[in-house]
Order: C-alpha cells, then sequence, then structure tokens
C-alpha cells in the first residue's frame, strides 16, 4: 500500500522540527552555562519572587482562616448578646455605696422567646469569678452558670464524662463541668471526674470535662483573660448560690452590681434567618433599653466581614510580592540585552548561514524561559518550605499553602519569562547580518 508522499513530507517537517527545538534548547543552556554566576543572579530574582509569593499568600491564608475559624466555631446560626457596663457607670462611686443595675434582663429573653418563630433555643448564662479549690491547689478563675444545651449551641464538646441534666437543674445540684485547660492546674495527678471542687463554701462534683477551646471558640468572655478556662454549673445553682448581686470594694467606695445575665446566645433554626432576627432582636433592645448596656454579636456577619477581608488581605499581600517578580522580571529583560549585545557577531554568522529571524528569537526567548522556568521550580520549593518552617517553629501562627498558589506563582514566572525575554529576543533579530558582522 503506497503511502501519500505529503504524509511523508509533513512527518519529515516535524521531525526536523523537533530536532531544531532541542537544538535551540541545547544551545541556550551552554549559553547560559558559559556565565554560570550571571545567570544563577539573575534566576535568584525569580526564586525570590515565586518564593514570597507563595509564602506570603500561605501567611495570610493561615491568619484569615485562623480568624474565621474561631468565628465559624461560635455558630454562625447563633445571635449573642452580652451584658455590657455602661460607659456612665464606669467612674467610681467617689467614696459612698453605690448601685448599678444594668444587662441582660430575664423580660428580655421572655420578650425573644414569645416573638420570634425563627428561634430554636435560647441559652443563657451569669458569669462569677471565684476562687476554686482543690486540696491544695486553687485557681482564680469564671464560673459560668447556663444550661443544659450550652455544649451543643456553643460547638464544644465533651472529652470526659458528661454535661449536667435537666433533672440536675430542676434540683439545683451542687455539679460543675470543667474546661480543660483547668484541669492540669486543679487535678494535676488524678483523674477530675468523680472528684470534688470547692467553690466558695460550696463543693461542687465534677461530671465532665469540656475539650479545649480552639482560640476564642464557643466562649463569650466578661474578663480580658479568655484562656483560663471556666466552670460551669447549672443556672439553678448558680442563681440559688450567687444571686444576682456582686459586691465590689475599690479605693474606700463600694459598688453593688445587679445583672440578671451576663450573656444569652440564641440559636436559630436557619442560617437564612440570621441577619433579619438579628435586626428585630436590636430593635427590640434598643425599645427598652434605656442606655446601652449590652452589645449584640452577630457571629455570621463577622464570618462574612473576615472573608471580604481575607480577600483583600490576599490581593494586597499578592500585589507586594509580585512586585519581587516584576523585579526579576526586569533583571531577565537586563541579562538578555547584555547577552544580545555581547552575541551581535554570532546573531551575524548565524543569519549569514541561512538562519530565520524566528530562529534568532526562538534562541534568545528559550534562554529566558530557561532562566524564568528554573527559577520557577527552586521558587515553589522554597516558597512551600518557608510556611512549613514557619508553622513548625511558631505554634501560634497557621500558615496554609493552597494548591493554586505555586500553580500561579509558577505561571506568572513563566510569563515573565516570556514577556521580559521577547523585546531582546526581537532586538536580536532586527539585527542587520552584515553590521553584526562587523561587530567587534
Amino acid at each position: 500500500m503506497d503511502v501519500p508522499k505529503s504524509s511523508i513530507v509533513h512527518s519529515h517537517n516535524s521531525y526536523a522540527n523537533r530536532r531544531a527545538l532541542a537544538r535551540t534548547f541545547r544551545l541556550g543552556l551552554k549559553s547560559l552555562w558559559l556565565h554560570k554566576l550571571r545567570s544563577f543572579l539573575t534566576m535568584l530574582g525569580i526564586v525570590f519572587g515565586v518564593a514570597s509569593v507563595i509564602a506570603m499568600l500561605a501567611v495570610g491564608e493561615g491568619a484569615s482562616h485562623a480568624a474565621q475559624e474561631q468565628i465559624r466555631q461560635q455558630g454562625s446560626q447563633n445571635i449573642i448578646i452580652r451584658s455590657v457596663k455602661p460607659p456612665e457607670d464606669e467612674e467610681g462611686s467617689g467614696g459612698r455605696t453605690a448601685m448599678i443595675e444594668y444587662g441582660i434582663t430575664h423580660n428580655d429573653i421572655d420578650r425573644i422567646r414569645a416573638t420570634l418563630s425563627t428561634v430554636e433555643v435560647i441559652v443563657p448564662g451569669r458569669v462569677i469569678r471565684k476562687k476554686v479549690w482543690n486540696g491544695g491547689n486553687r485557681l482564680d478563675c469564671e464560673v459560668m452558670g447556663t444550661t443544659t444545651r450550652y455544649p451543643e449551641v456553643n460547638n464544644r464538646t465533651i472529652e470526659t464524662g458528661r454535661f449536667f441534666s435537666e433533672a440536675e437543674m430542676e434540683r439545683r445540684t451542687n455539679v460543675c463541668v470543667l474546661d480543660a485547660e483547668i484541669v492540669p492546674t486543679l487535678f494535676p495527678l488524678n483523674a477530675a471526674v468523680g472528684k470534688s471542687v470547692r467553690v466558695g463554701s460550696d463543693f461542687y462534683n465534677v461530671v465532665g470535662i469540656l475539650s479545649p477551646k480552639s482560640g476564642v471558640a464557643g466562649s463569650i468572655t466578661t474578663t480580658s483573660d479568655a484562656n483560663t478556662g471556666r466552670i460551669y454549673i447549672p443556672l439553678t445553682t448558680a442563681h440559688a448560690r450567687f444571686g444576682e448581686i456582686t459586691i465590689r470594694q475599690s479605693s474606700g467606695s463600694q459598688e453593688i452590681e445587679r445583672v440578671e445575665f451576663h450573656e444569652v446566645t440564641v440559636a436559630l433554626t436557619r442560617i437564612e434567618d440570621v441577619i433579619p432576627t438579628w435586626r428585630v432582636i436590636e430593635d427590640m433592645m434598643a425599645r427598652y433599653h434605656k442606655k446601652q448596656d449590652y452589645t449584640i454579636i452577630v457571629p455570621l456577619d463577622l464570618l462574612r466581614a473576615a472573608e471580604k477581608t481575607a480577600r483583600i488581605f490576599n490581593l494586597v499581600l499578592g500585589a507586594i510580592a509580585a512586585i519581587s517578580l516584576l523585579v526579576g522580571g526586569i533583571g531577565i529583560m537586563n541579562i538578555m540585552l547584555a547577552s544580545v549585545t555581547e552575541r551581535t557577531r554570532e546573531i551575524g554568522i548565524r543569519r549569514a548561514l541561512g538562519a530565520r529571524r524566528a530562529d534568532i528569537v526562538l534562541q534568545f526567548l528559550v534562554e529566558a524561559v530557561i532562566l524564568s522556568g528554573i527559577g520557577g521550580i527552586i521558587g515553589v520549593t522554597v516558597g512551600v518550605i518557608i510556611p512549613l518552617l514557619i508553622s513548625a517553629f511558631s505554634s501560634e501562627m497557621t500558615t496554609i499553602v493552597t494548591f493554586w498558589s505555586p500553580i500561579l506563582a509558577f505561571s506568572i514566572s513563566a510569563g515573565i519569562g516570556v514577556a521580559f525575554g521577547l523585546y531582546p529576543a526581537l532586538r536580536a533579530a532586527d539585527m542587520d547580518p552584515v553590521i553584526a558582522l562587523r561587530h567587534e
């Protein structure tokens, strides 16, 4: 069977083109190898640019992920109301006994429960600062009276034991659950569950331990230090043992505070109802509170704002790091222009021997792409290693290398090689062969 002549010609041309490209590639490598130090220094610009893009994006992504995770763990379907001491009540009592009443009340909770059908459950909380004892081990921490749904609503898990029950709520039983953070201090040598701790003058049986918190996840604090952990007791027990009035002595004055609830978490049935319900609660609280003695936190709204901020932050970091790539590209153009000047006579000889303009363009373009390509590969490797080292040596800093950042950085470096190598290549191809041959 005869093979068409056109197919043979096409196959031969393809083979010749591949050989020519391979030869051009070898020539490019040889030329760069002849000036190893210069090529290496030029390549460093791309290496640092690619590595900085990946590393900075990893740091930015890690920081935004940590912030978003803290907000997300507070519950995207939750609305959190805190009691806040009004600014007008912050001043001292001036040597006299002062009664200050502020914050969330039983009536506020009743109104929310009766008015809003979108609410699934309301979890109130009252926080008292107390010294907690276990034998000779003592800890000054927050004692929080709350309800049985607290772990579920605040995305907390039980590490050991259980949370207190509805029956214990009704009987006002002296039981407690500890945050994992405070267990080593109170129980350094033995298990906590089944033992007792003393809070004030009363003893509480430890029935469970909550898993460690991630950042401030699930915690709405009333003190400046949120990381010391808490003890959780039934809300009914807290009201019976501690009441709603706190007396503070300071600078010869006595301050009496009455706060019914320090915080209320309103859990909704659907995430779509969060923003409309928040607006209704805000209007309701403003109507019945003459002074600004509360604040409302919407984790979903904070999460969306954090996501938007993260996108802007990543763009800014990427733009800053891209400047390094731009500098690297300028370095490639500079070295290629110098190479064109040095090799003017070589270009003239190649043109005289029949090389086309396209061959000259390809030769110098291949050299630029080799520089940026190898620099890009090294840069990607370094850029991935840097975030790993940061995470290894800093437990407080999270870094996340997304799958697209190395691809993006390498693609930009390859594009820069083409873009900044094209002008010197065209300049070389446009040389007059006769003039190039006369160049010394």
